[in-house]
């Protein structure tokens, strides 16, 4: 491509291709919804445009923090993407990074979830720039998440600072004509240039490195290519603005523009909520008596503000939680700009409840566990295989790797009275293992917990789009690489009982489970691992991988609904006329597991062979 093109894409389309344009050598990630179609955009542009560009799924969001920014410390430019609770995991080198500082552009890419739609919080990733003094752009939409790629990385190298660019997911997954055009290649060889003063600052260093990092944070502060862009009313409301960022800027635009106020009230967009502009604030201050910040989802422009004039989350007139939608945004501008309140119809609630994919192997391994141990406890993780709470299987739900520990955590208060300990069953994920669970295990078992681990091997990252995990010995780009099998690492962690089985085998493997759960019970016993190994069926290999049943209900059923409320199968449902249970054609995948689930005996499989 040699010329500017307009193409429709995804809000993680348009940056990927803003990295791929800027220059970026280095691109890597850890999926995570919304952020996870960033790098596969990078890797189908990378290719595209033959732009020399490496990119790799690192195992968590730390380590490609890590893997990036040594790229970046060789003078090249690099990029780094994960969802809000990533940058949790790699909050030791962000802020680490904004004391040494980076030589060649280093942009993260921090997508956050206000709603939430798909995460344990709703936190904001711009409180996490100020916090480490880190510079911040808010794209209101996906052509400006693509521009300001570009931006970060000079502004990075200008300053010698990492830039965050902080999408939401409404940015991440709208659509828009955004403008392609030639890459930018900067031809630049890797030099590390030693200083171990810098690169290795021990805190008789980071006294100076930290006032190095408050005059940069200032300089950026002064600059006017990131002030606030103003939209000038007309006059008709003296003294008042309304102050805006991300996508609740162009939510707010549309309502004003509707509304017809839009040229009417000063109007602002802010691009660089952190550090906010200082002469921005000046003006603010002398020239309104009225403020109204619109932003999510914390109050980073109002607290730089720092104005009891300003109307907000703070004030509560915008509130203090949850997504910005333009249903939320219309009776705040109402209320700010005293105009008739409009009345808003409460939409019908209801629909089914997310629920796992008929034929998951994960749902046979859960119906196995709450079985076999009734009155158990099941701390859990991050992944699809949190619904495994549906089926009363999962008691926590925590943070990546954490259903490990909480299971020695378990352990440890129930045996230290002593006495009998419930049946602890920790389950996790086979990505979410390699992320954060290896060092959990490793632990419990050094400290001689006694419980037992599932791991749910179903050979890919299959929530956040079947990424491959590094037992699939697949990378990024499609190359091989050198794979790293869970039952080594497991067996490495010391764990005397380890075994694998496929869950499709109910009765054989609810007896696994309990064997496992002797061996915790032994006097030489520990930590029982179970791999649970059946591959998603969304992957259609898989399904062709496996035999197919025609599955019927017998005149045996008697209504009872435990196939129903107990194993949750999509494709079963009762029929009222009868009050019996009927298959789905559609939805059923013929696994067969349901045969070991009917009390009654009432639900028959017939072989077929494949698909």
């Amino acid at each position: 491509m040699t010329k500017t093109q307009q193409r429709i894409l995804m809000g993680n389309e348009a940056l990927g291709r803003g990295i791929v344009e800027a220059g970026v050598t280095m691109a890597a990630s850890y999926p995570g919804t919304p952020a996870s179609e960033i790098l596969a955009a990078v890797v189908t542009f990378a290719k595209e445009t033959g732009a020399d560009l490496y990119a790799e799924w690192s195992v968590n969001e730390k380590v490609a923090f890590e893997v990036a920014l040594a790229n970046s410390m060789c003078g090249r430019r690099s990029a780094v993407s994960m969802k809000q609770v990533g940058l949790n995991v790699a909050s030791d080198p962000f802020m680490r990074a904004a004391y040494l500082g980076v030589k060649g552009g280093l942009v993260v890419i921090a997508a956050d979830d206000p709603g939430p739609h798909s995460s344990q919080t709703e936190q904001d990733s711009r409180f996490f720039a100020m916090f480490a003094k880190v510079p911040v752009l808010d794209p209101s939409s996906p052509r400006e998440a693509k521009d300001m790629v570009a931006q970060a990385l000079e502004l990075s190298e200008r300053y010698g600072l990492p830039v965050m660019v902080r999408p939401t997911t409404r940015v991440c997954h709208a659509r828009q004509n955004v403008p392609c055009g030639p890459l930018l290649r900067l031809n630049r060889p890797a030099r590390f240039d030693k200083d171990p003063r810098r690169w290795c600052a021990t805190p008789v260093f980071v006294l100076s490195l930290h006032r190095e990092l408050n005059d940069k944070i200032d300089k950026i502060a002064g600059a006017p290519e990131f002030a606030p862009q103003l939209t000038a009313g007309d006059g008709s409301y003296p003294g008042a603005c309304v102050i805006a960022s991300g996508v609740a800027f162009a939510h707010t635009g549309d309502w004003l523009e509707e509304l017809g106020l839009l040229g009417r009230v000063d109007f602002f967009q802010v691009t660089m909520p952190y550090p906010l502009n200082r002469d921005f604030i000046h003006q603010v201050k002398i020239r309104y008596q009225q403020v109204l910040v619109i932003e999510e989802t914390y109050p980073v422009i109002e607290l730089q503000l720092a104005d009891a004039r300003v109307q907000g989350r703070t004030s509560g007139l915008v509130p203090r939680e949850g997504e910005l939608t333009p249903d939320v945004i219309r009776p705040v501008l109402e209320s700010f700009l005293k105009l008739p309140a409009r009345v808003v119809p409460v939409p019908a609630g209801g629909g089914d409840r997310p629920t796992l994919c008929a034929g998951c192997g994960h749902r046979a391994a859960f119906y196995a566990i709450k079985t076999a141990f009734p009155g158990g406890i099941f701390p859990s993780d991050i992944g699809c295989y949190t619904l495994g709470l549906n089926l009363g299987a999962v008691d926590t739900c925590h943070c990546m790797g954490a259903g490990i520990s909480q299971a020695a955590g378990f352990y440890r208060a129930y045996a230290a009275g002593g006495g009998e300990f419930p049946t602890i069953v920790a389950t996790i994920g086979d990505s979410t293992f390699f992320h954060a669970g290896v060092p959990a295990l490793f632990n419990a078992v050094f400290h001689q917990a006694r419980f037992i681990l599932v791991i749910l091997d179903n050979a890919t990252t299959a929530m956040t789009g079947h990424q491959p995990t590094p037992q699939a010995g697949c990378t990024a780009t499609g190359e091989a690489g050198h794979p790293v099998f869970i039952p080594d690492l497991v067996r490495a962690s010391g764990a005397g009982f380890i075994k694998e089985a496929d869950p499709y085998d109910l009765p054989a493997f609810m007896d696994l489970l309990r064997s496992a759960d002797a061996y915790c019970r032994s006097p030489a016993g520990g930590v029982a691992v179970v791999i649970a190994k059946h591959p998603c069926l969304l992957d259609r290999e898989a399904r062709q991988g496996q035999p197919v049943y025609s599955m019927a209900v017998t005149e045996a059923c008697t209504g009872c609904r435990h196939c129903l409320d107990d194993f949750e199968c999509p494709a079963l449902s009762l029929d009222e006329t009868d009050g019996r249970v009927v298959i789905d054609g559609g939805r059923c995948v013929g696994c067969g597991v349901c045969v070991h689930v009917c009390p009654e005996g009432a639900i028959t499989a017939a072989k077929e062979g494949r698909p």
